[in-house]
């Protein structure tokens, strides 16, 4: 496995009941490395202010995360800029030892914000790189996006399909 691109270990031991305030910034080595996974044209900026606090064996992170990133429109692959802030909620837990580390385990929806660790710290830097992938529009589009699909023939929910010589098959199929 590789090591993250973004990695911000924090020791458990430095941890504590009480929050610990934690700030983070991505380099640009960082940056073009996480780019190239979230297959973006950049990140331009890449930062998170986090809470992190200890309670038995779990550790809590909370905070945001700001993010200056450059998609790919799908429709046309130009740049669409985009500015993000988006706050989080983290529980590390310890890797299960019962032997249920492989098995699939079903999560509730207040669980899914759930990252298992192993070892004696936890990566904030990857949890916020993980957040980031997730924060990022799945279906970016530039203001041209419409007019290129409209070219090849790719019509708008609600609009009639262009006449020609497949036109008639959707009345043919309706029959």
């Amino acid at each position: 496995m590789n090591p993250p691109e973004f990695s911000r270990p924090v020791r458990i031991d430095t941890l504590g009941p009480g929050p610990r305030a934690i700030s983070i910034g991505a380099n640009e080595g960082e940056r073009a490395a996480l780019a190239r996974r979230f297959d973006l044209q950049g990140i331009e900026h890449l930062s998170a202010k986090a809470e992190l606090s200890l309670s038995g064996e779990v550790v809590r992170a909370s905070g945001t995360l700001v993010a200056s990133v450059t998609q790919s429109c799908v429709a046309t692959g130009a740049p669409v800029p985009a500015e993000l802030e988006e706050e989080f909620r983290i529980e590390f837990r310890p890797e299960p030892t019962d032997g249920r580390a492989e098995e699939e385990i079903e999560l509730s929806g207040s669980e899914l914000d759930v990252i298992f660790y192993d070892g004696a710290s936890v990566d904030l830097g990857e949890a916020v790189a993980e957040t980031l992938s997730l924060a990022l529009d799945p279906y970016p589009r530039c203001p041209a996006a419409d007019t290129a699909l409209a070219e090849v023939g790719v019509v708008k929910e609600g609009d009639e399909p262009p006449s020609g010589p497949l036109a008639g098959l959707k009345d043919l199929l309706s029959r």
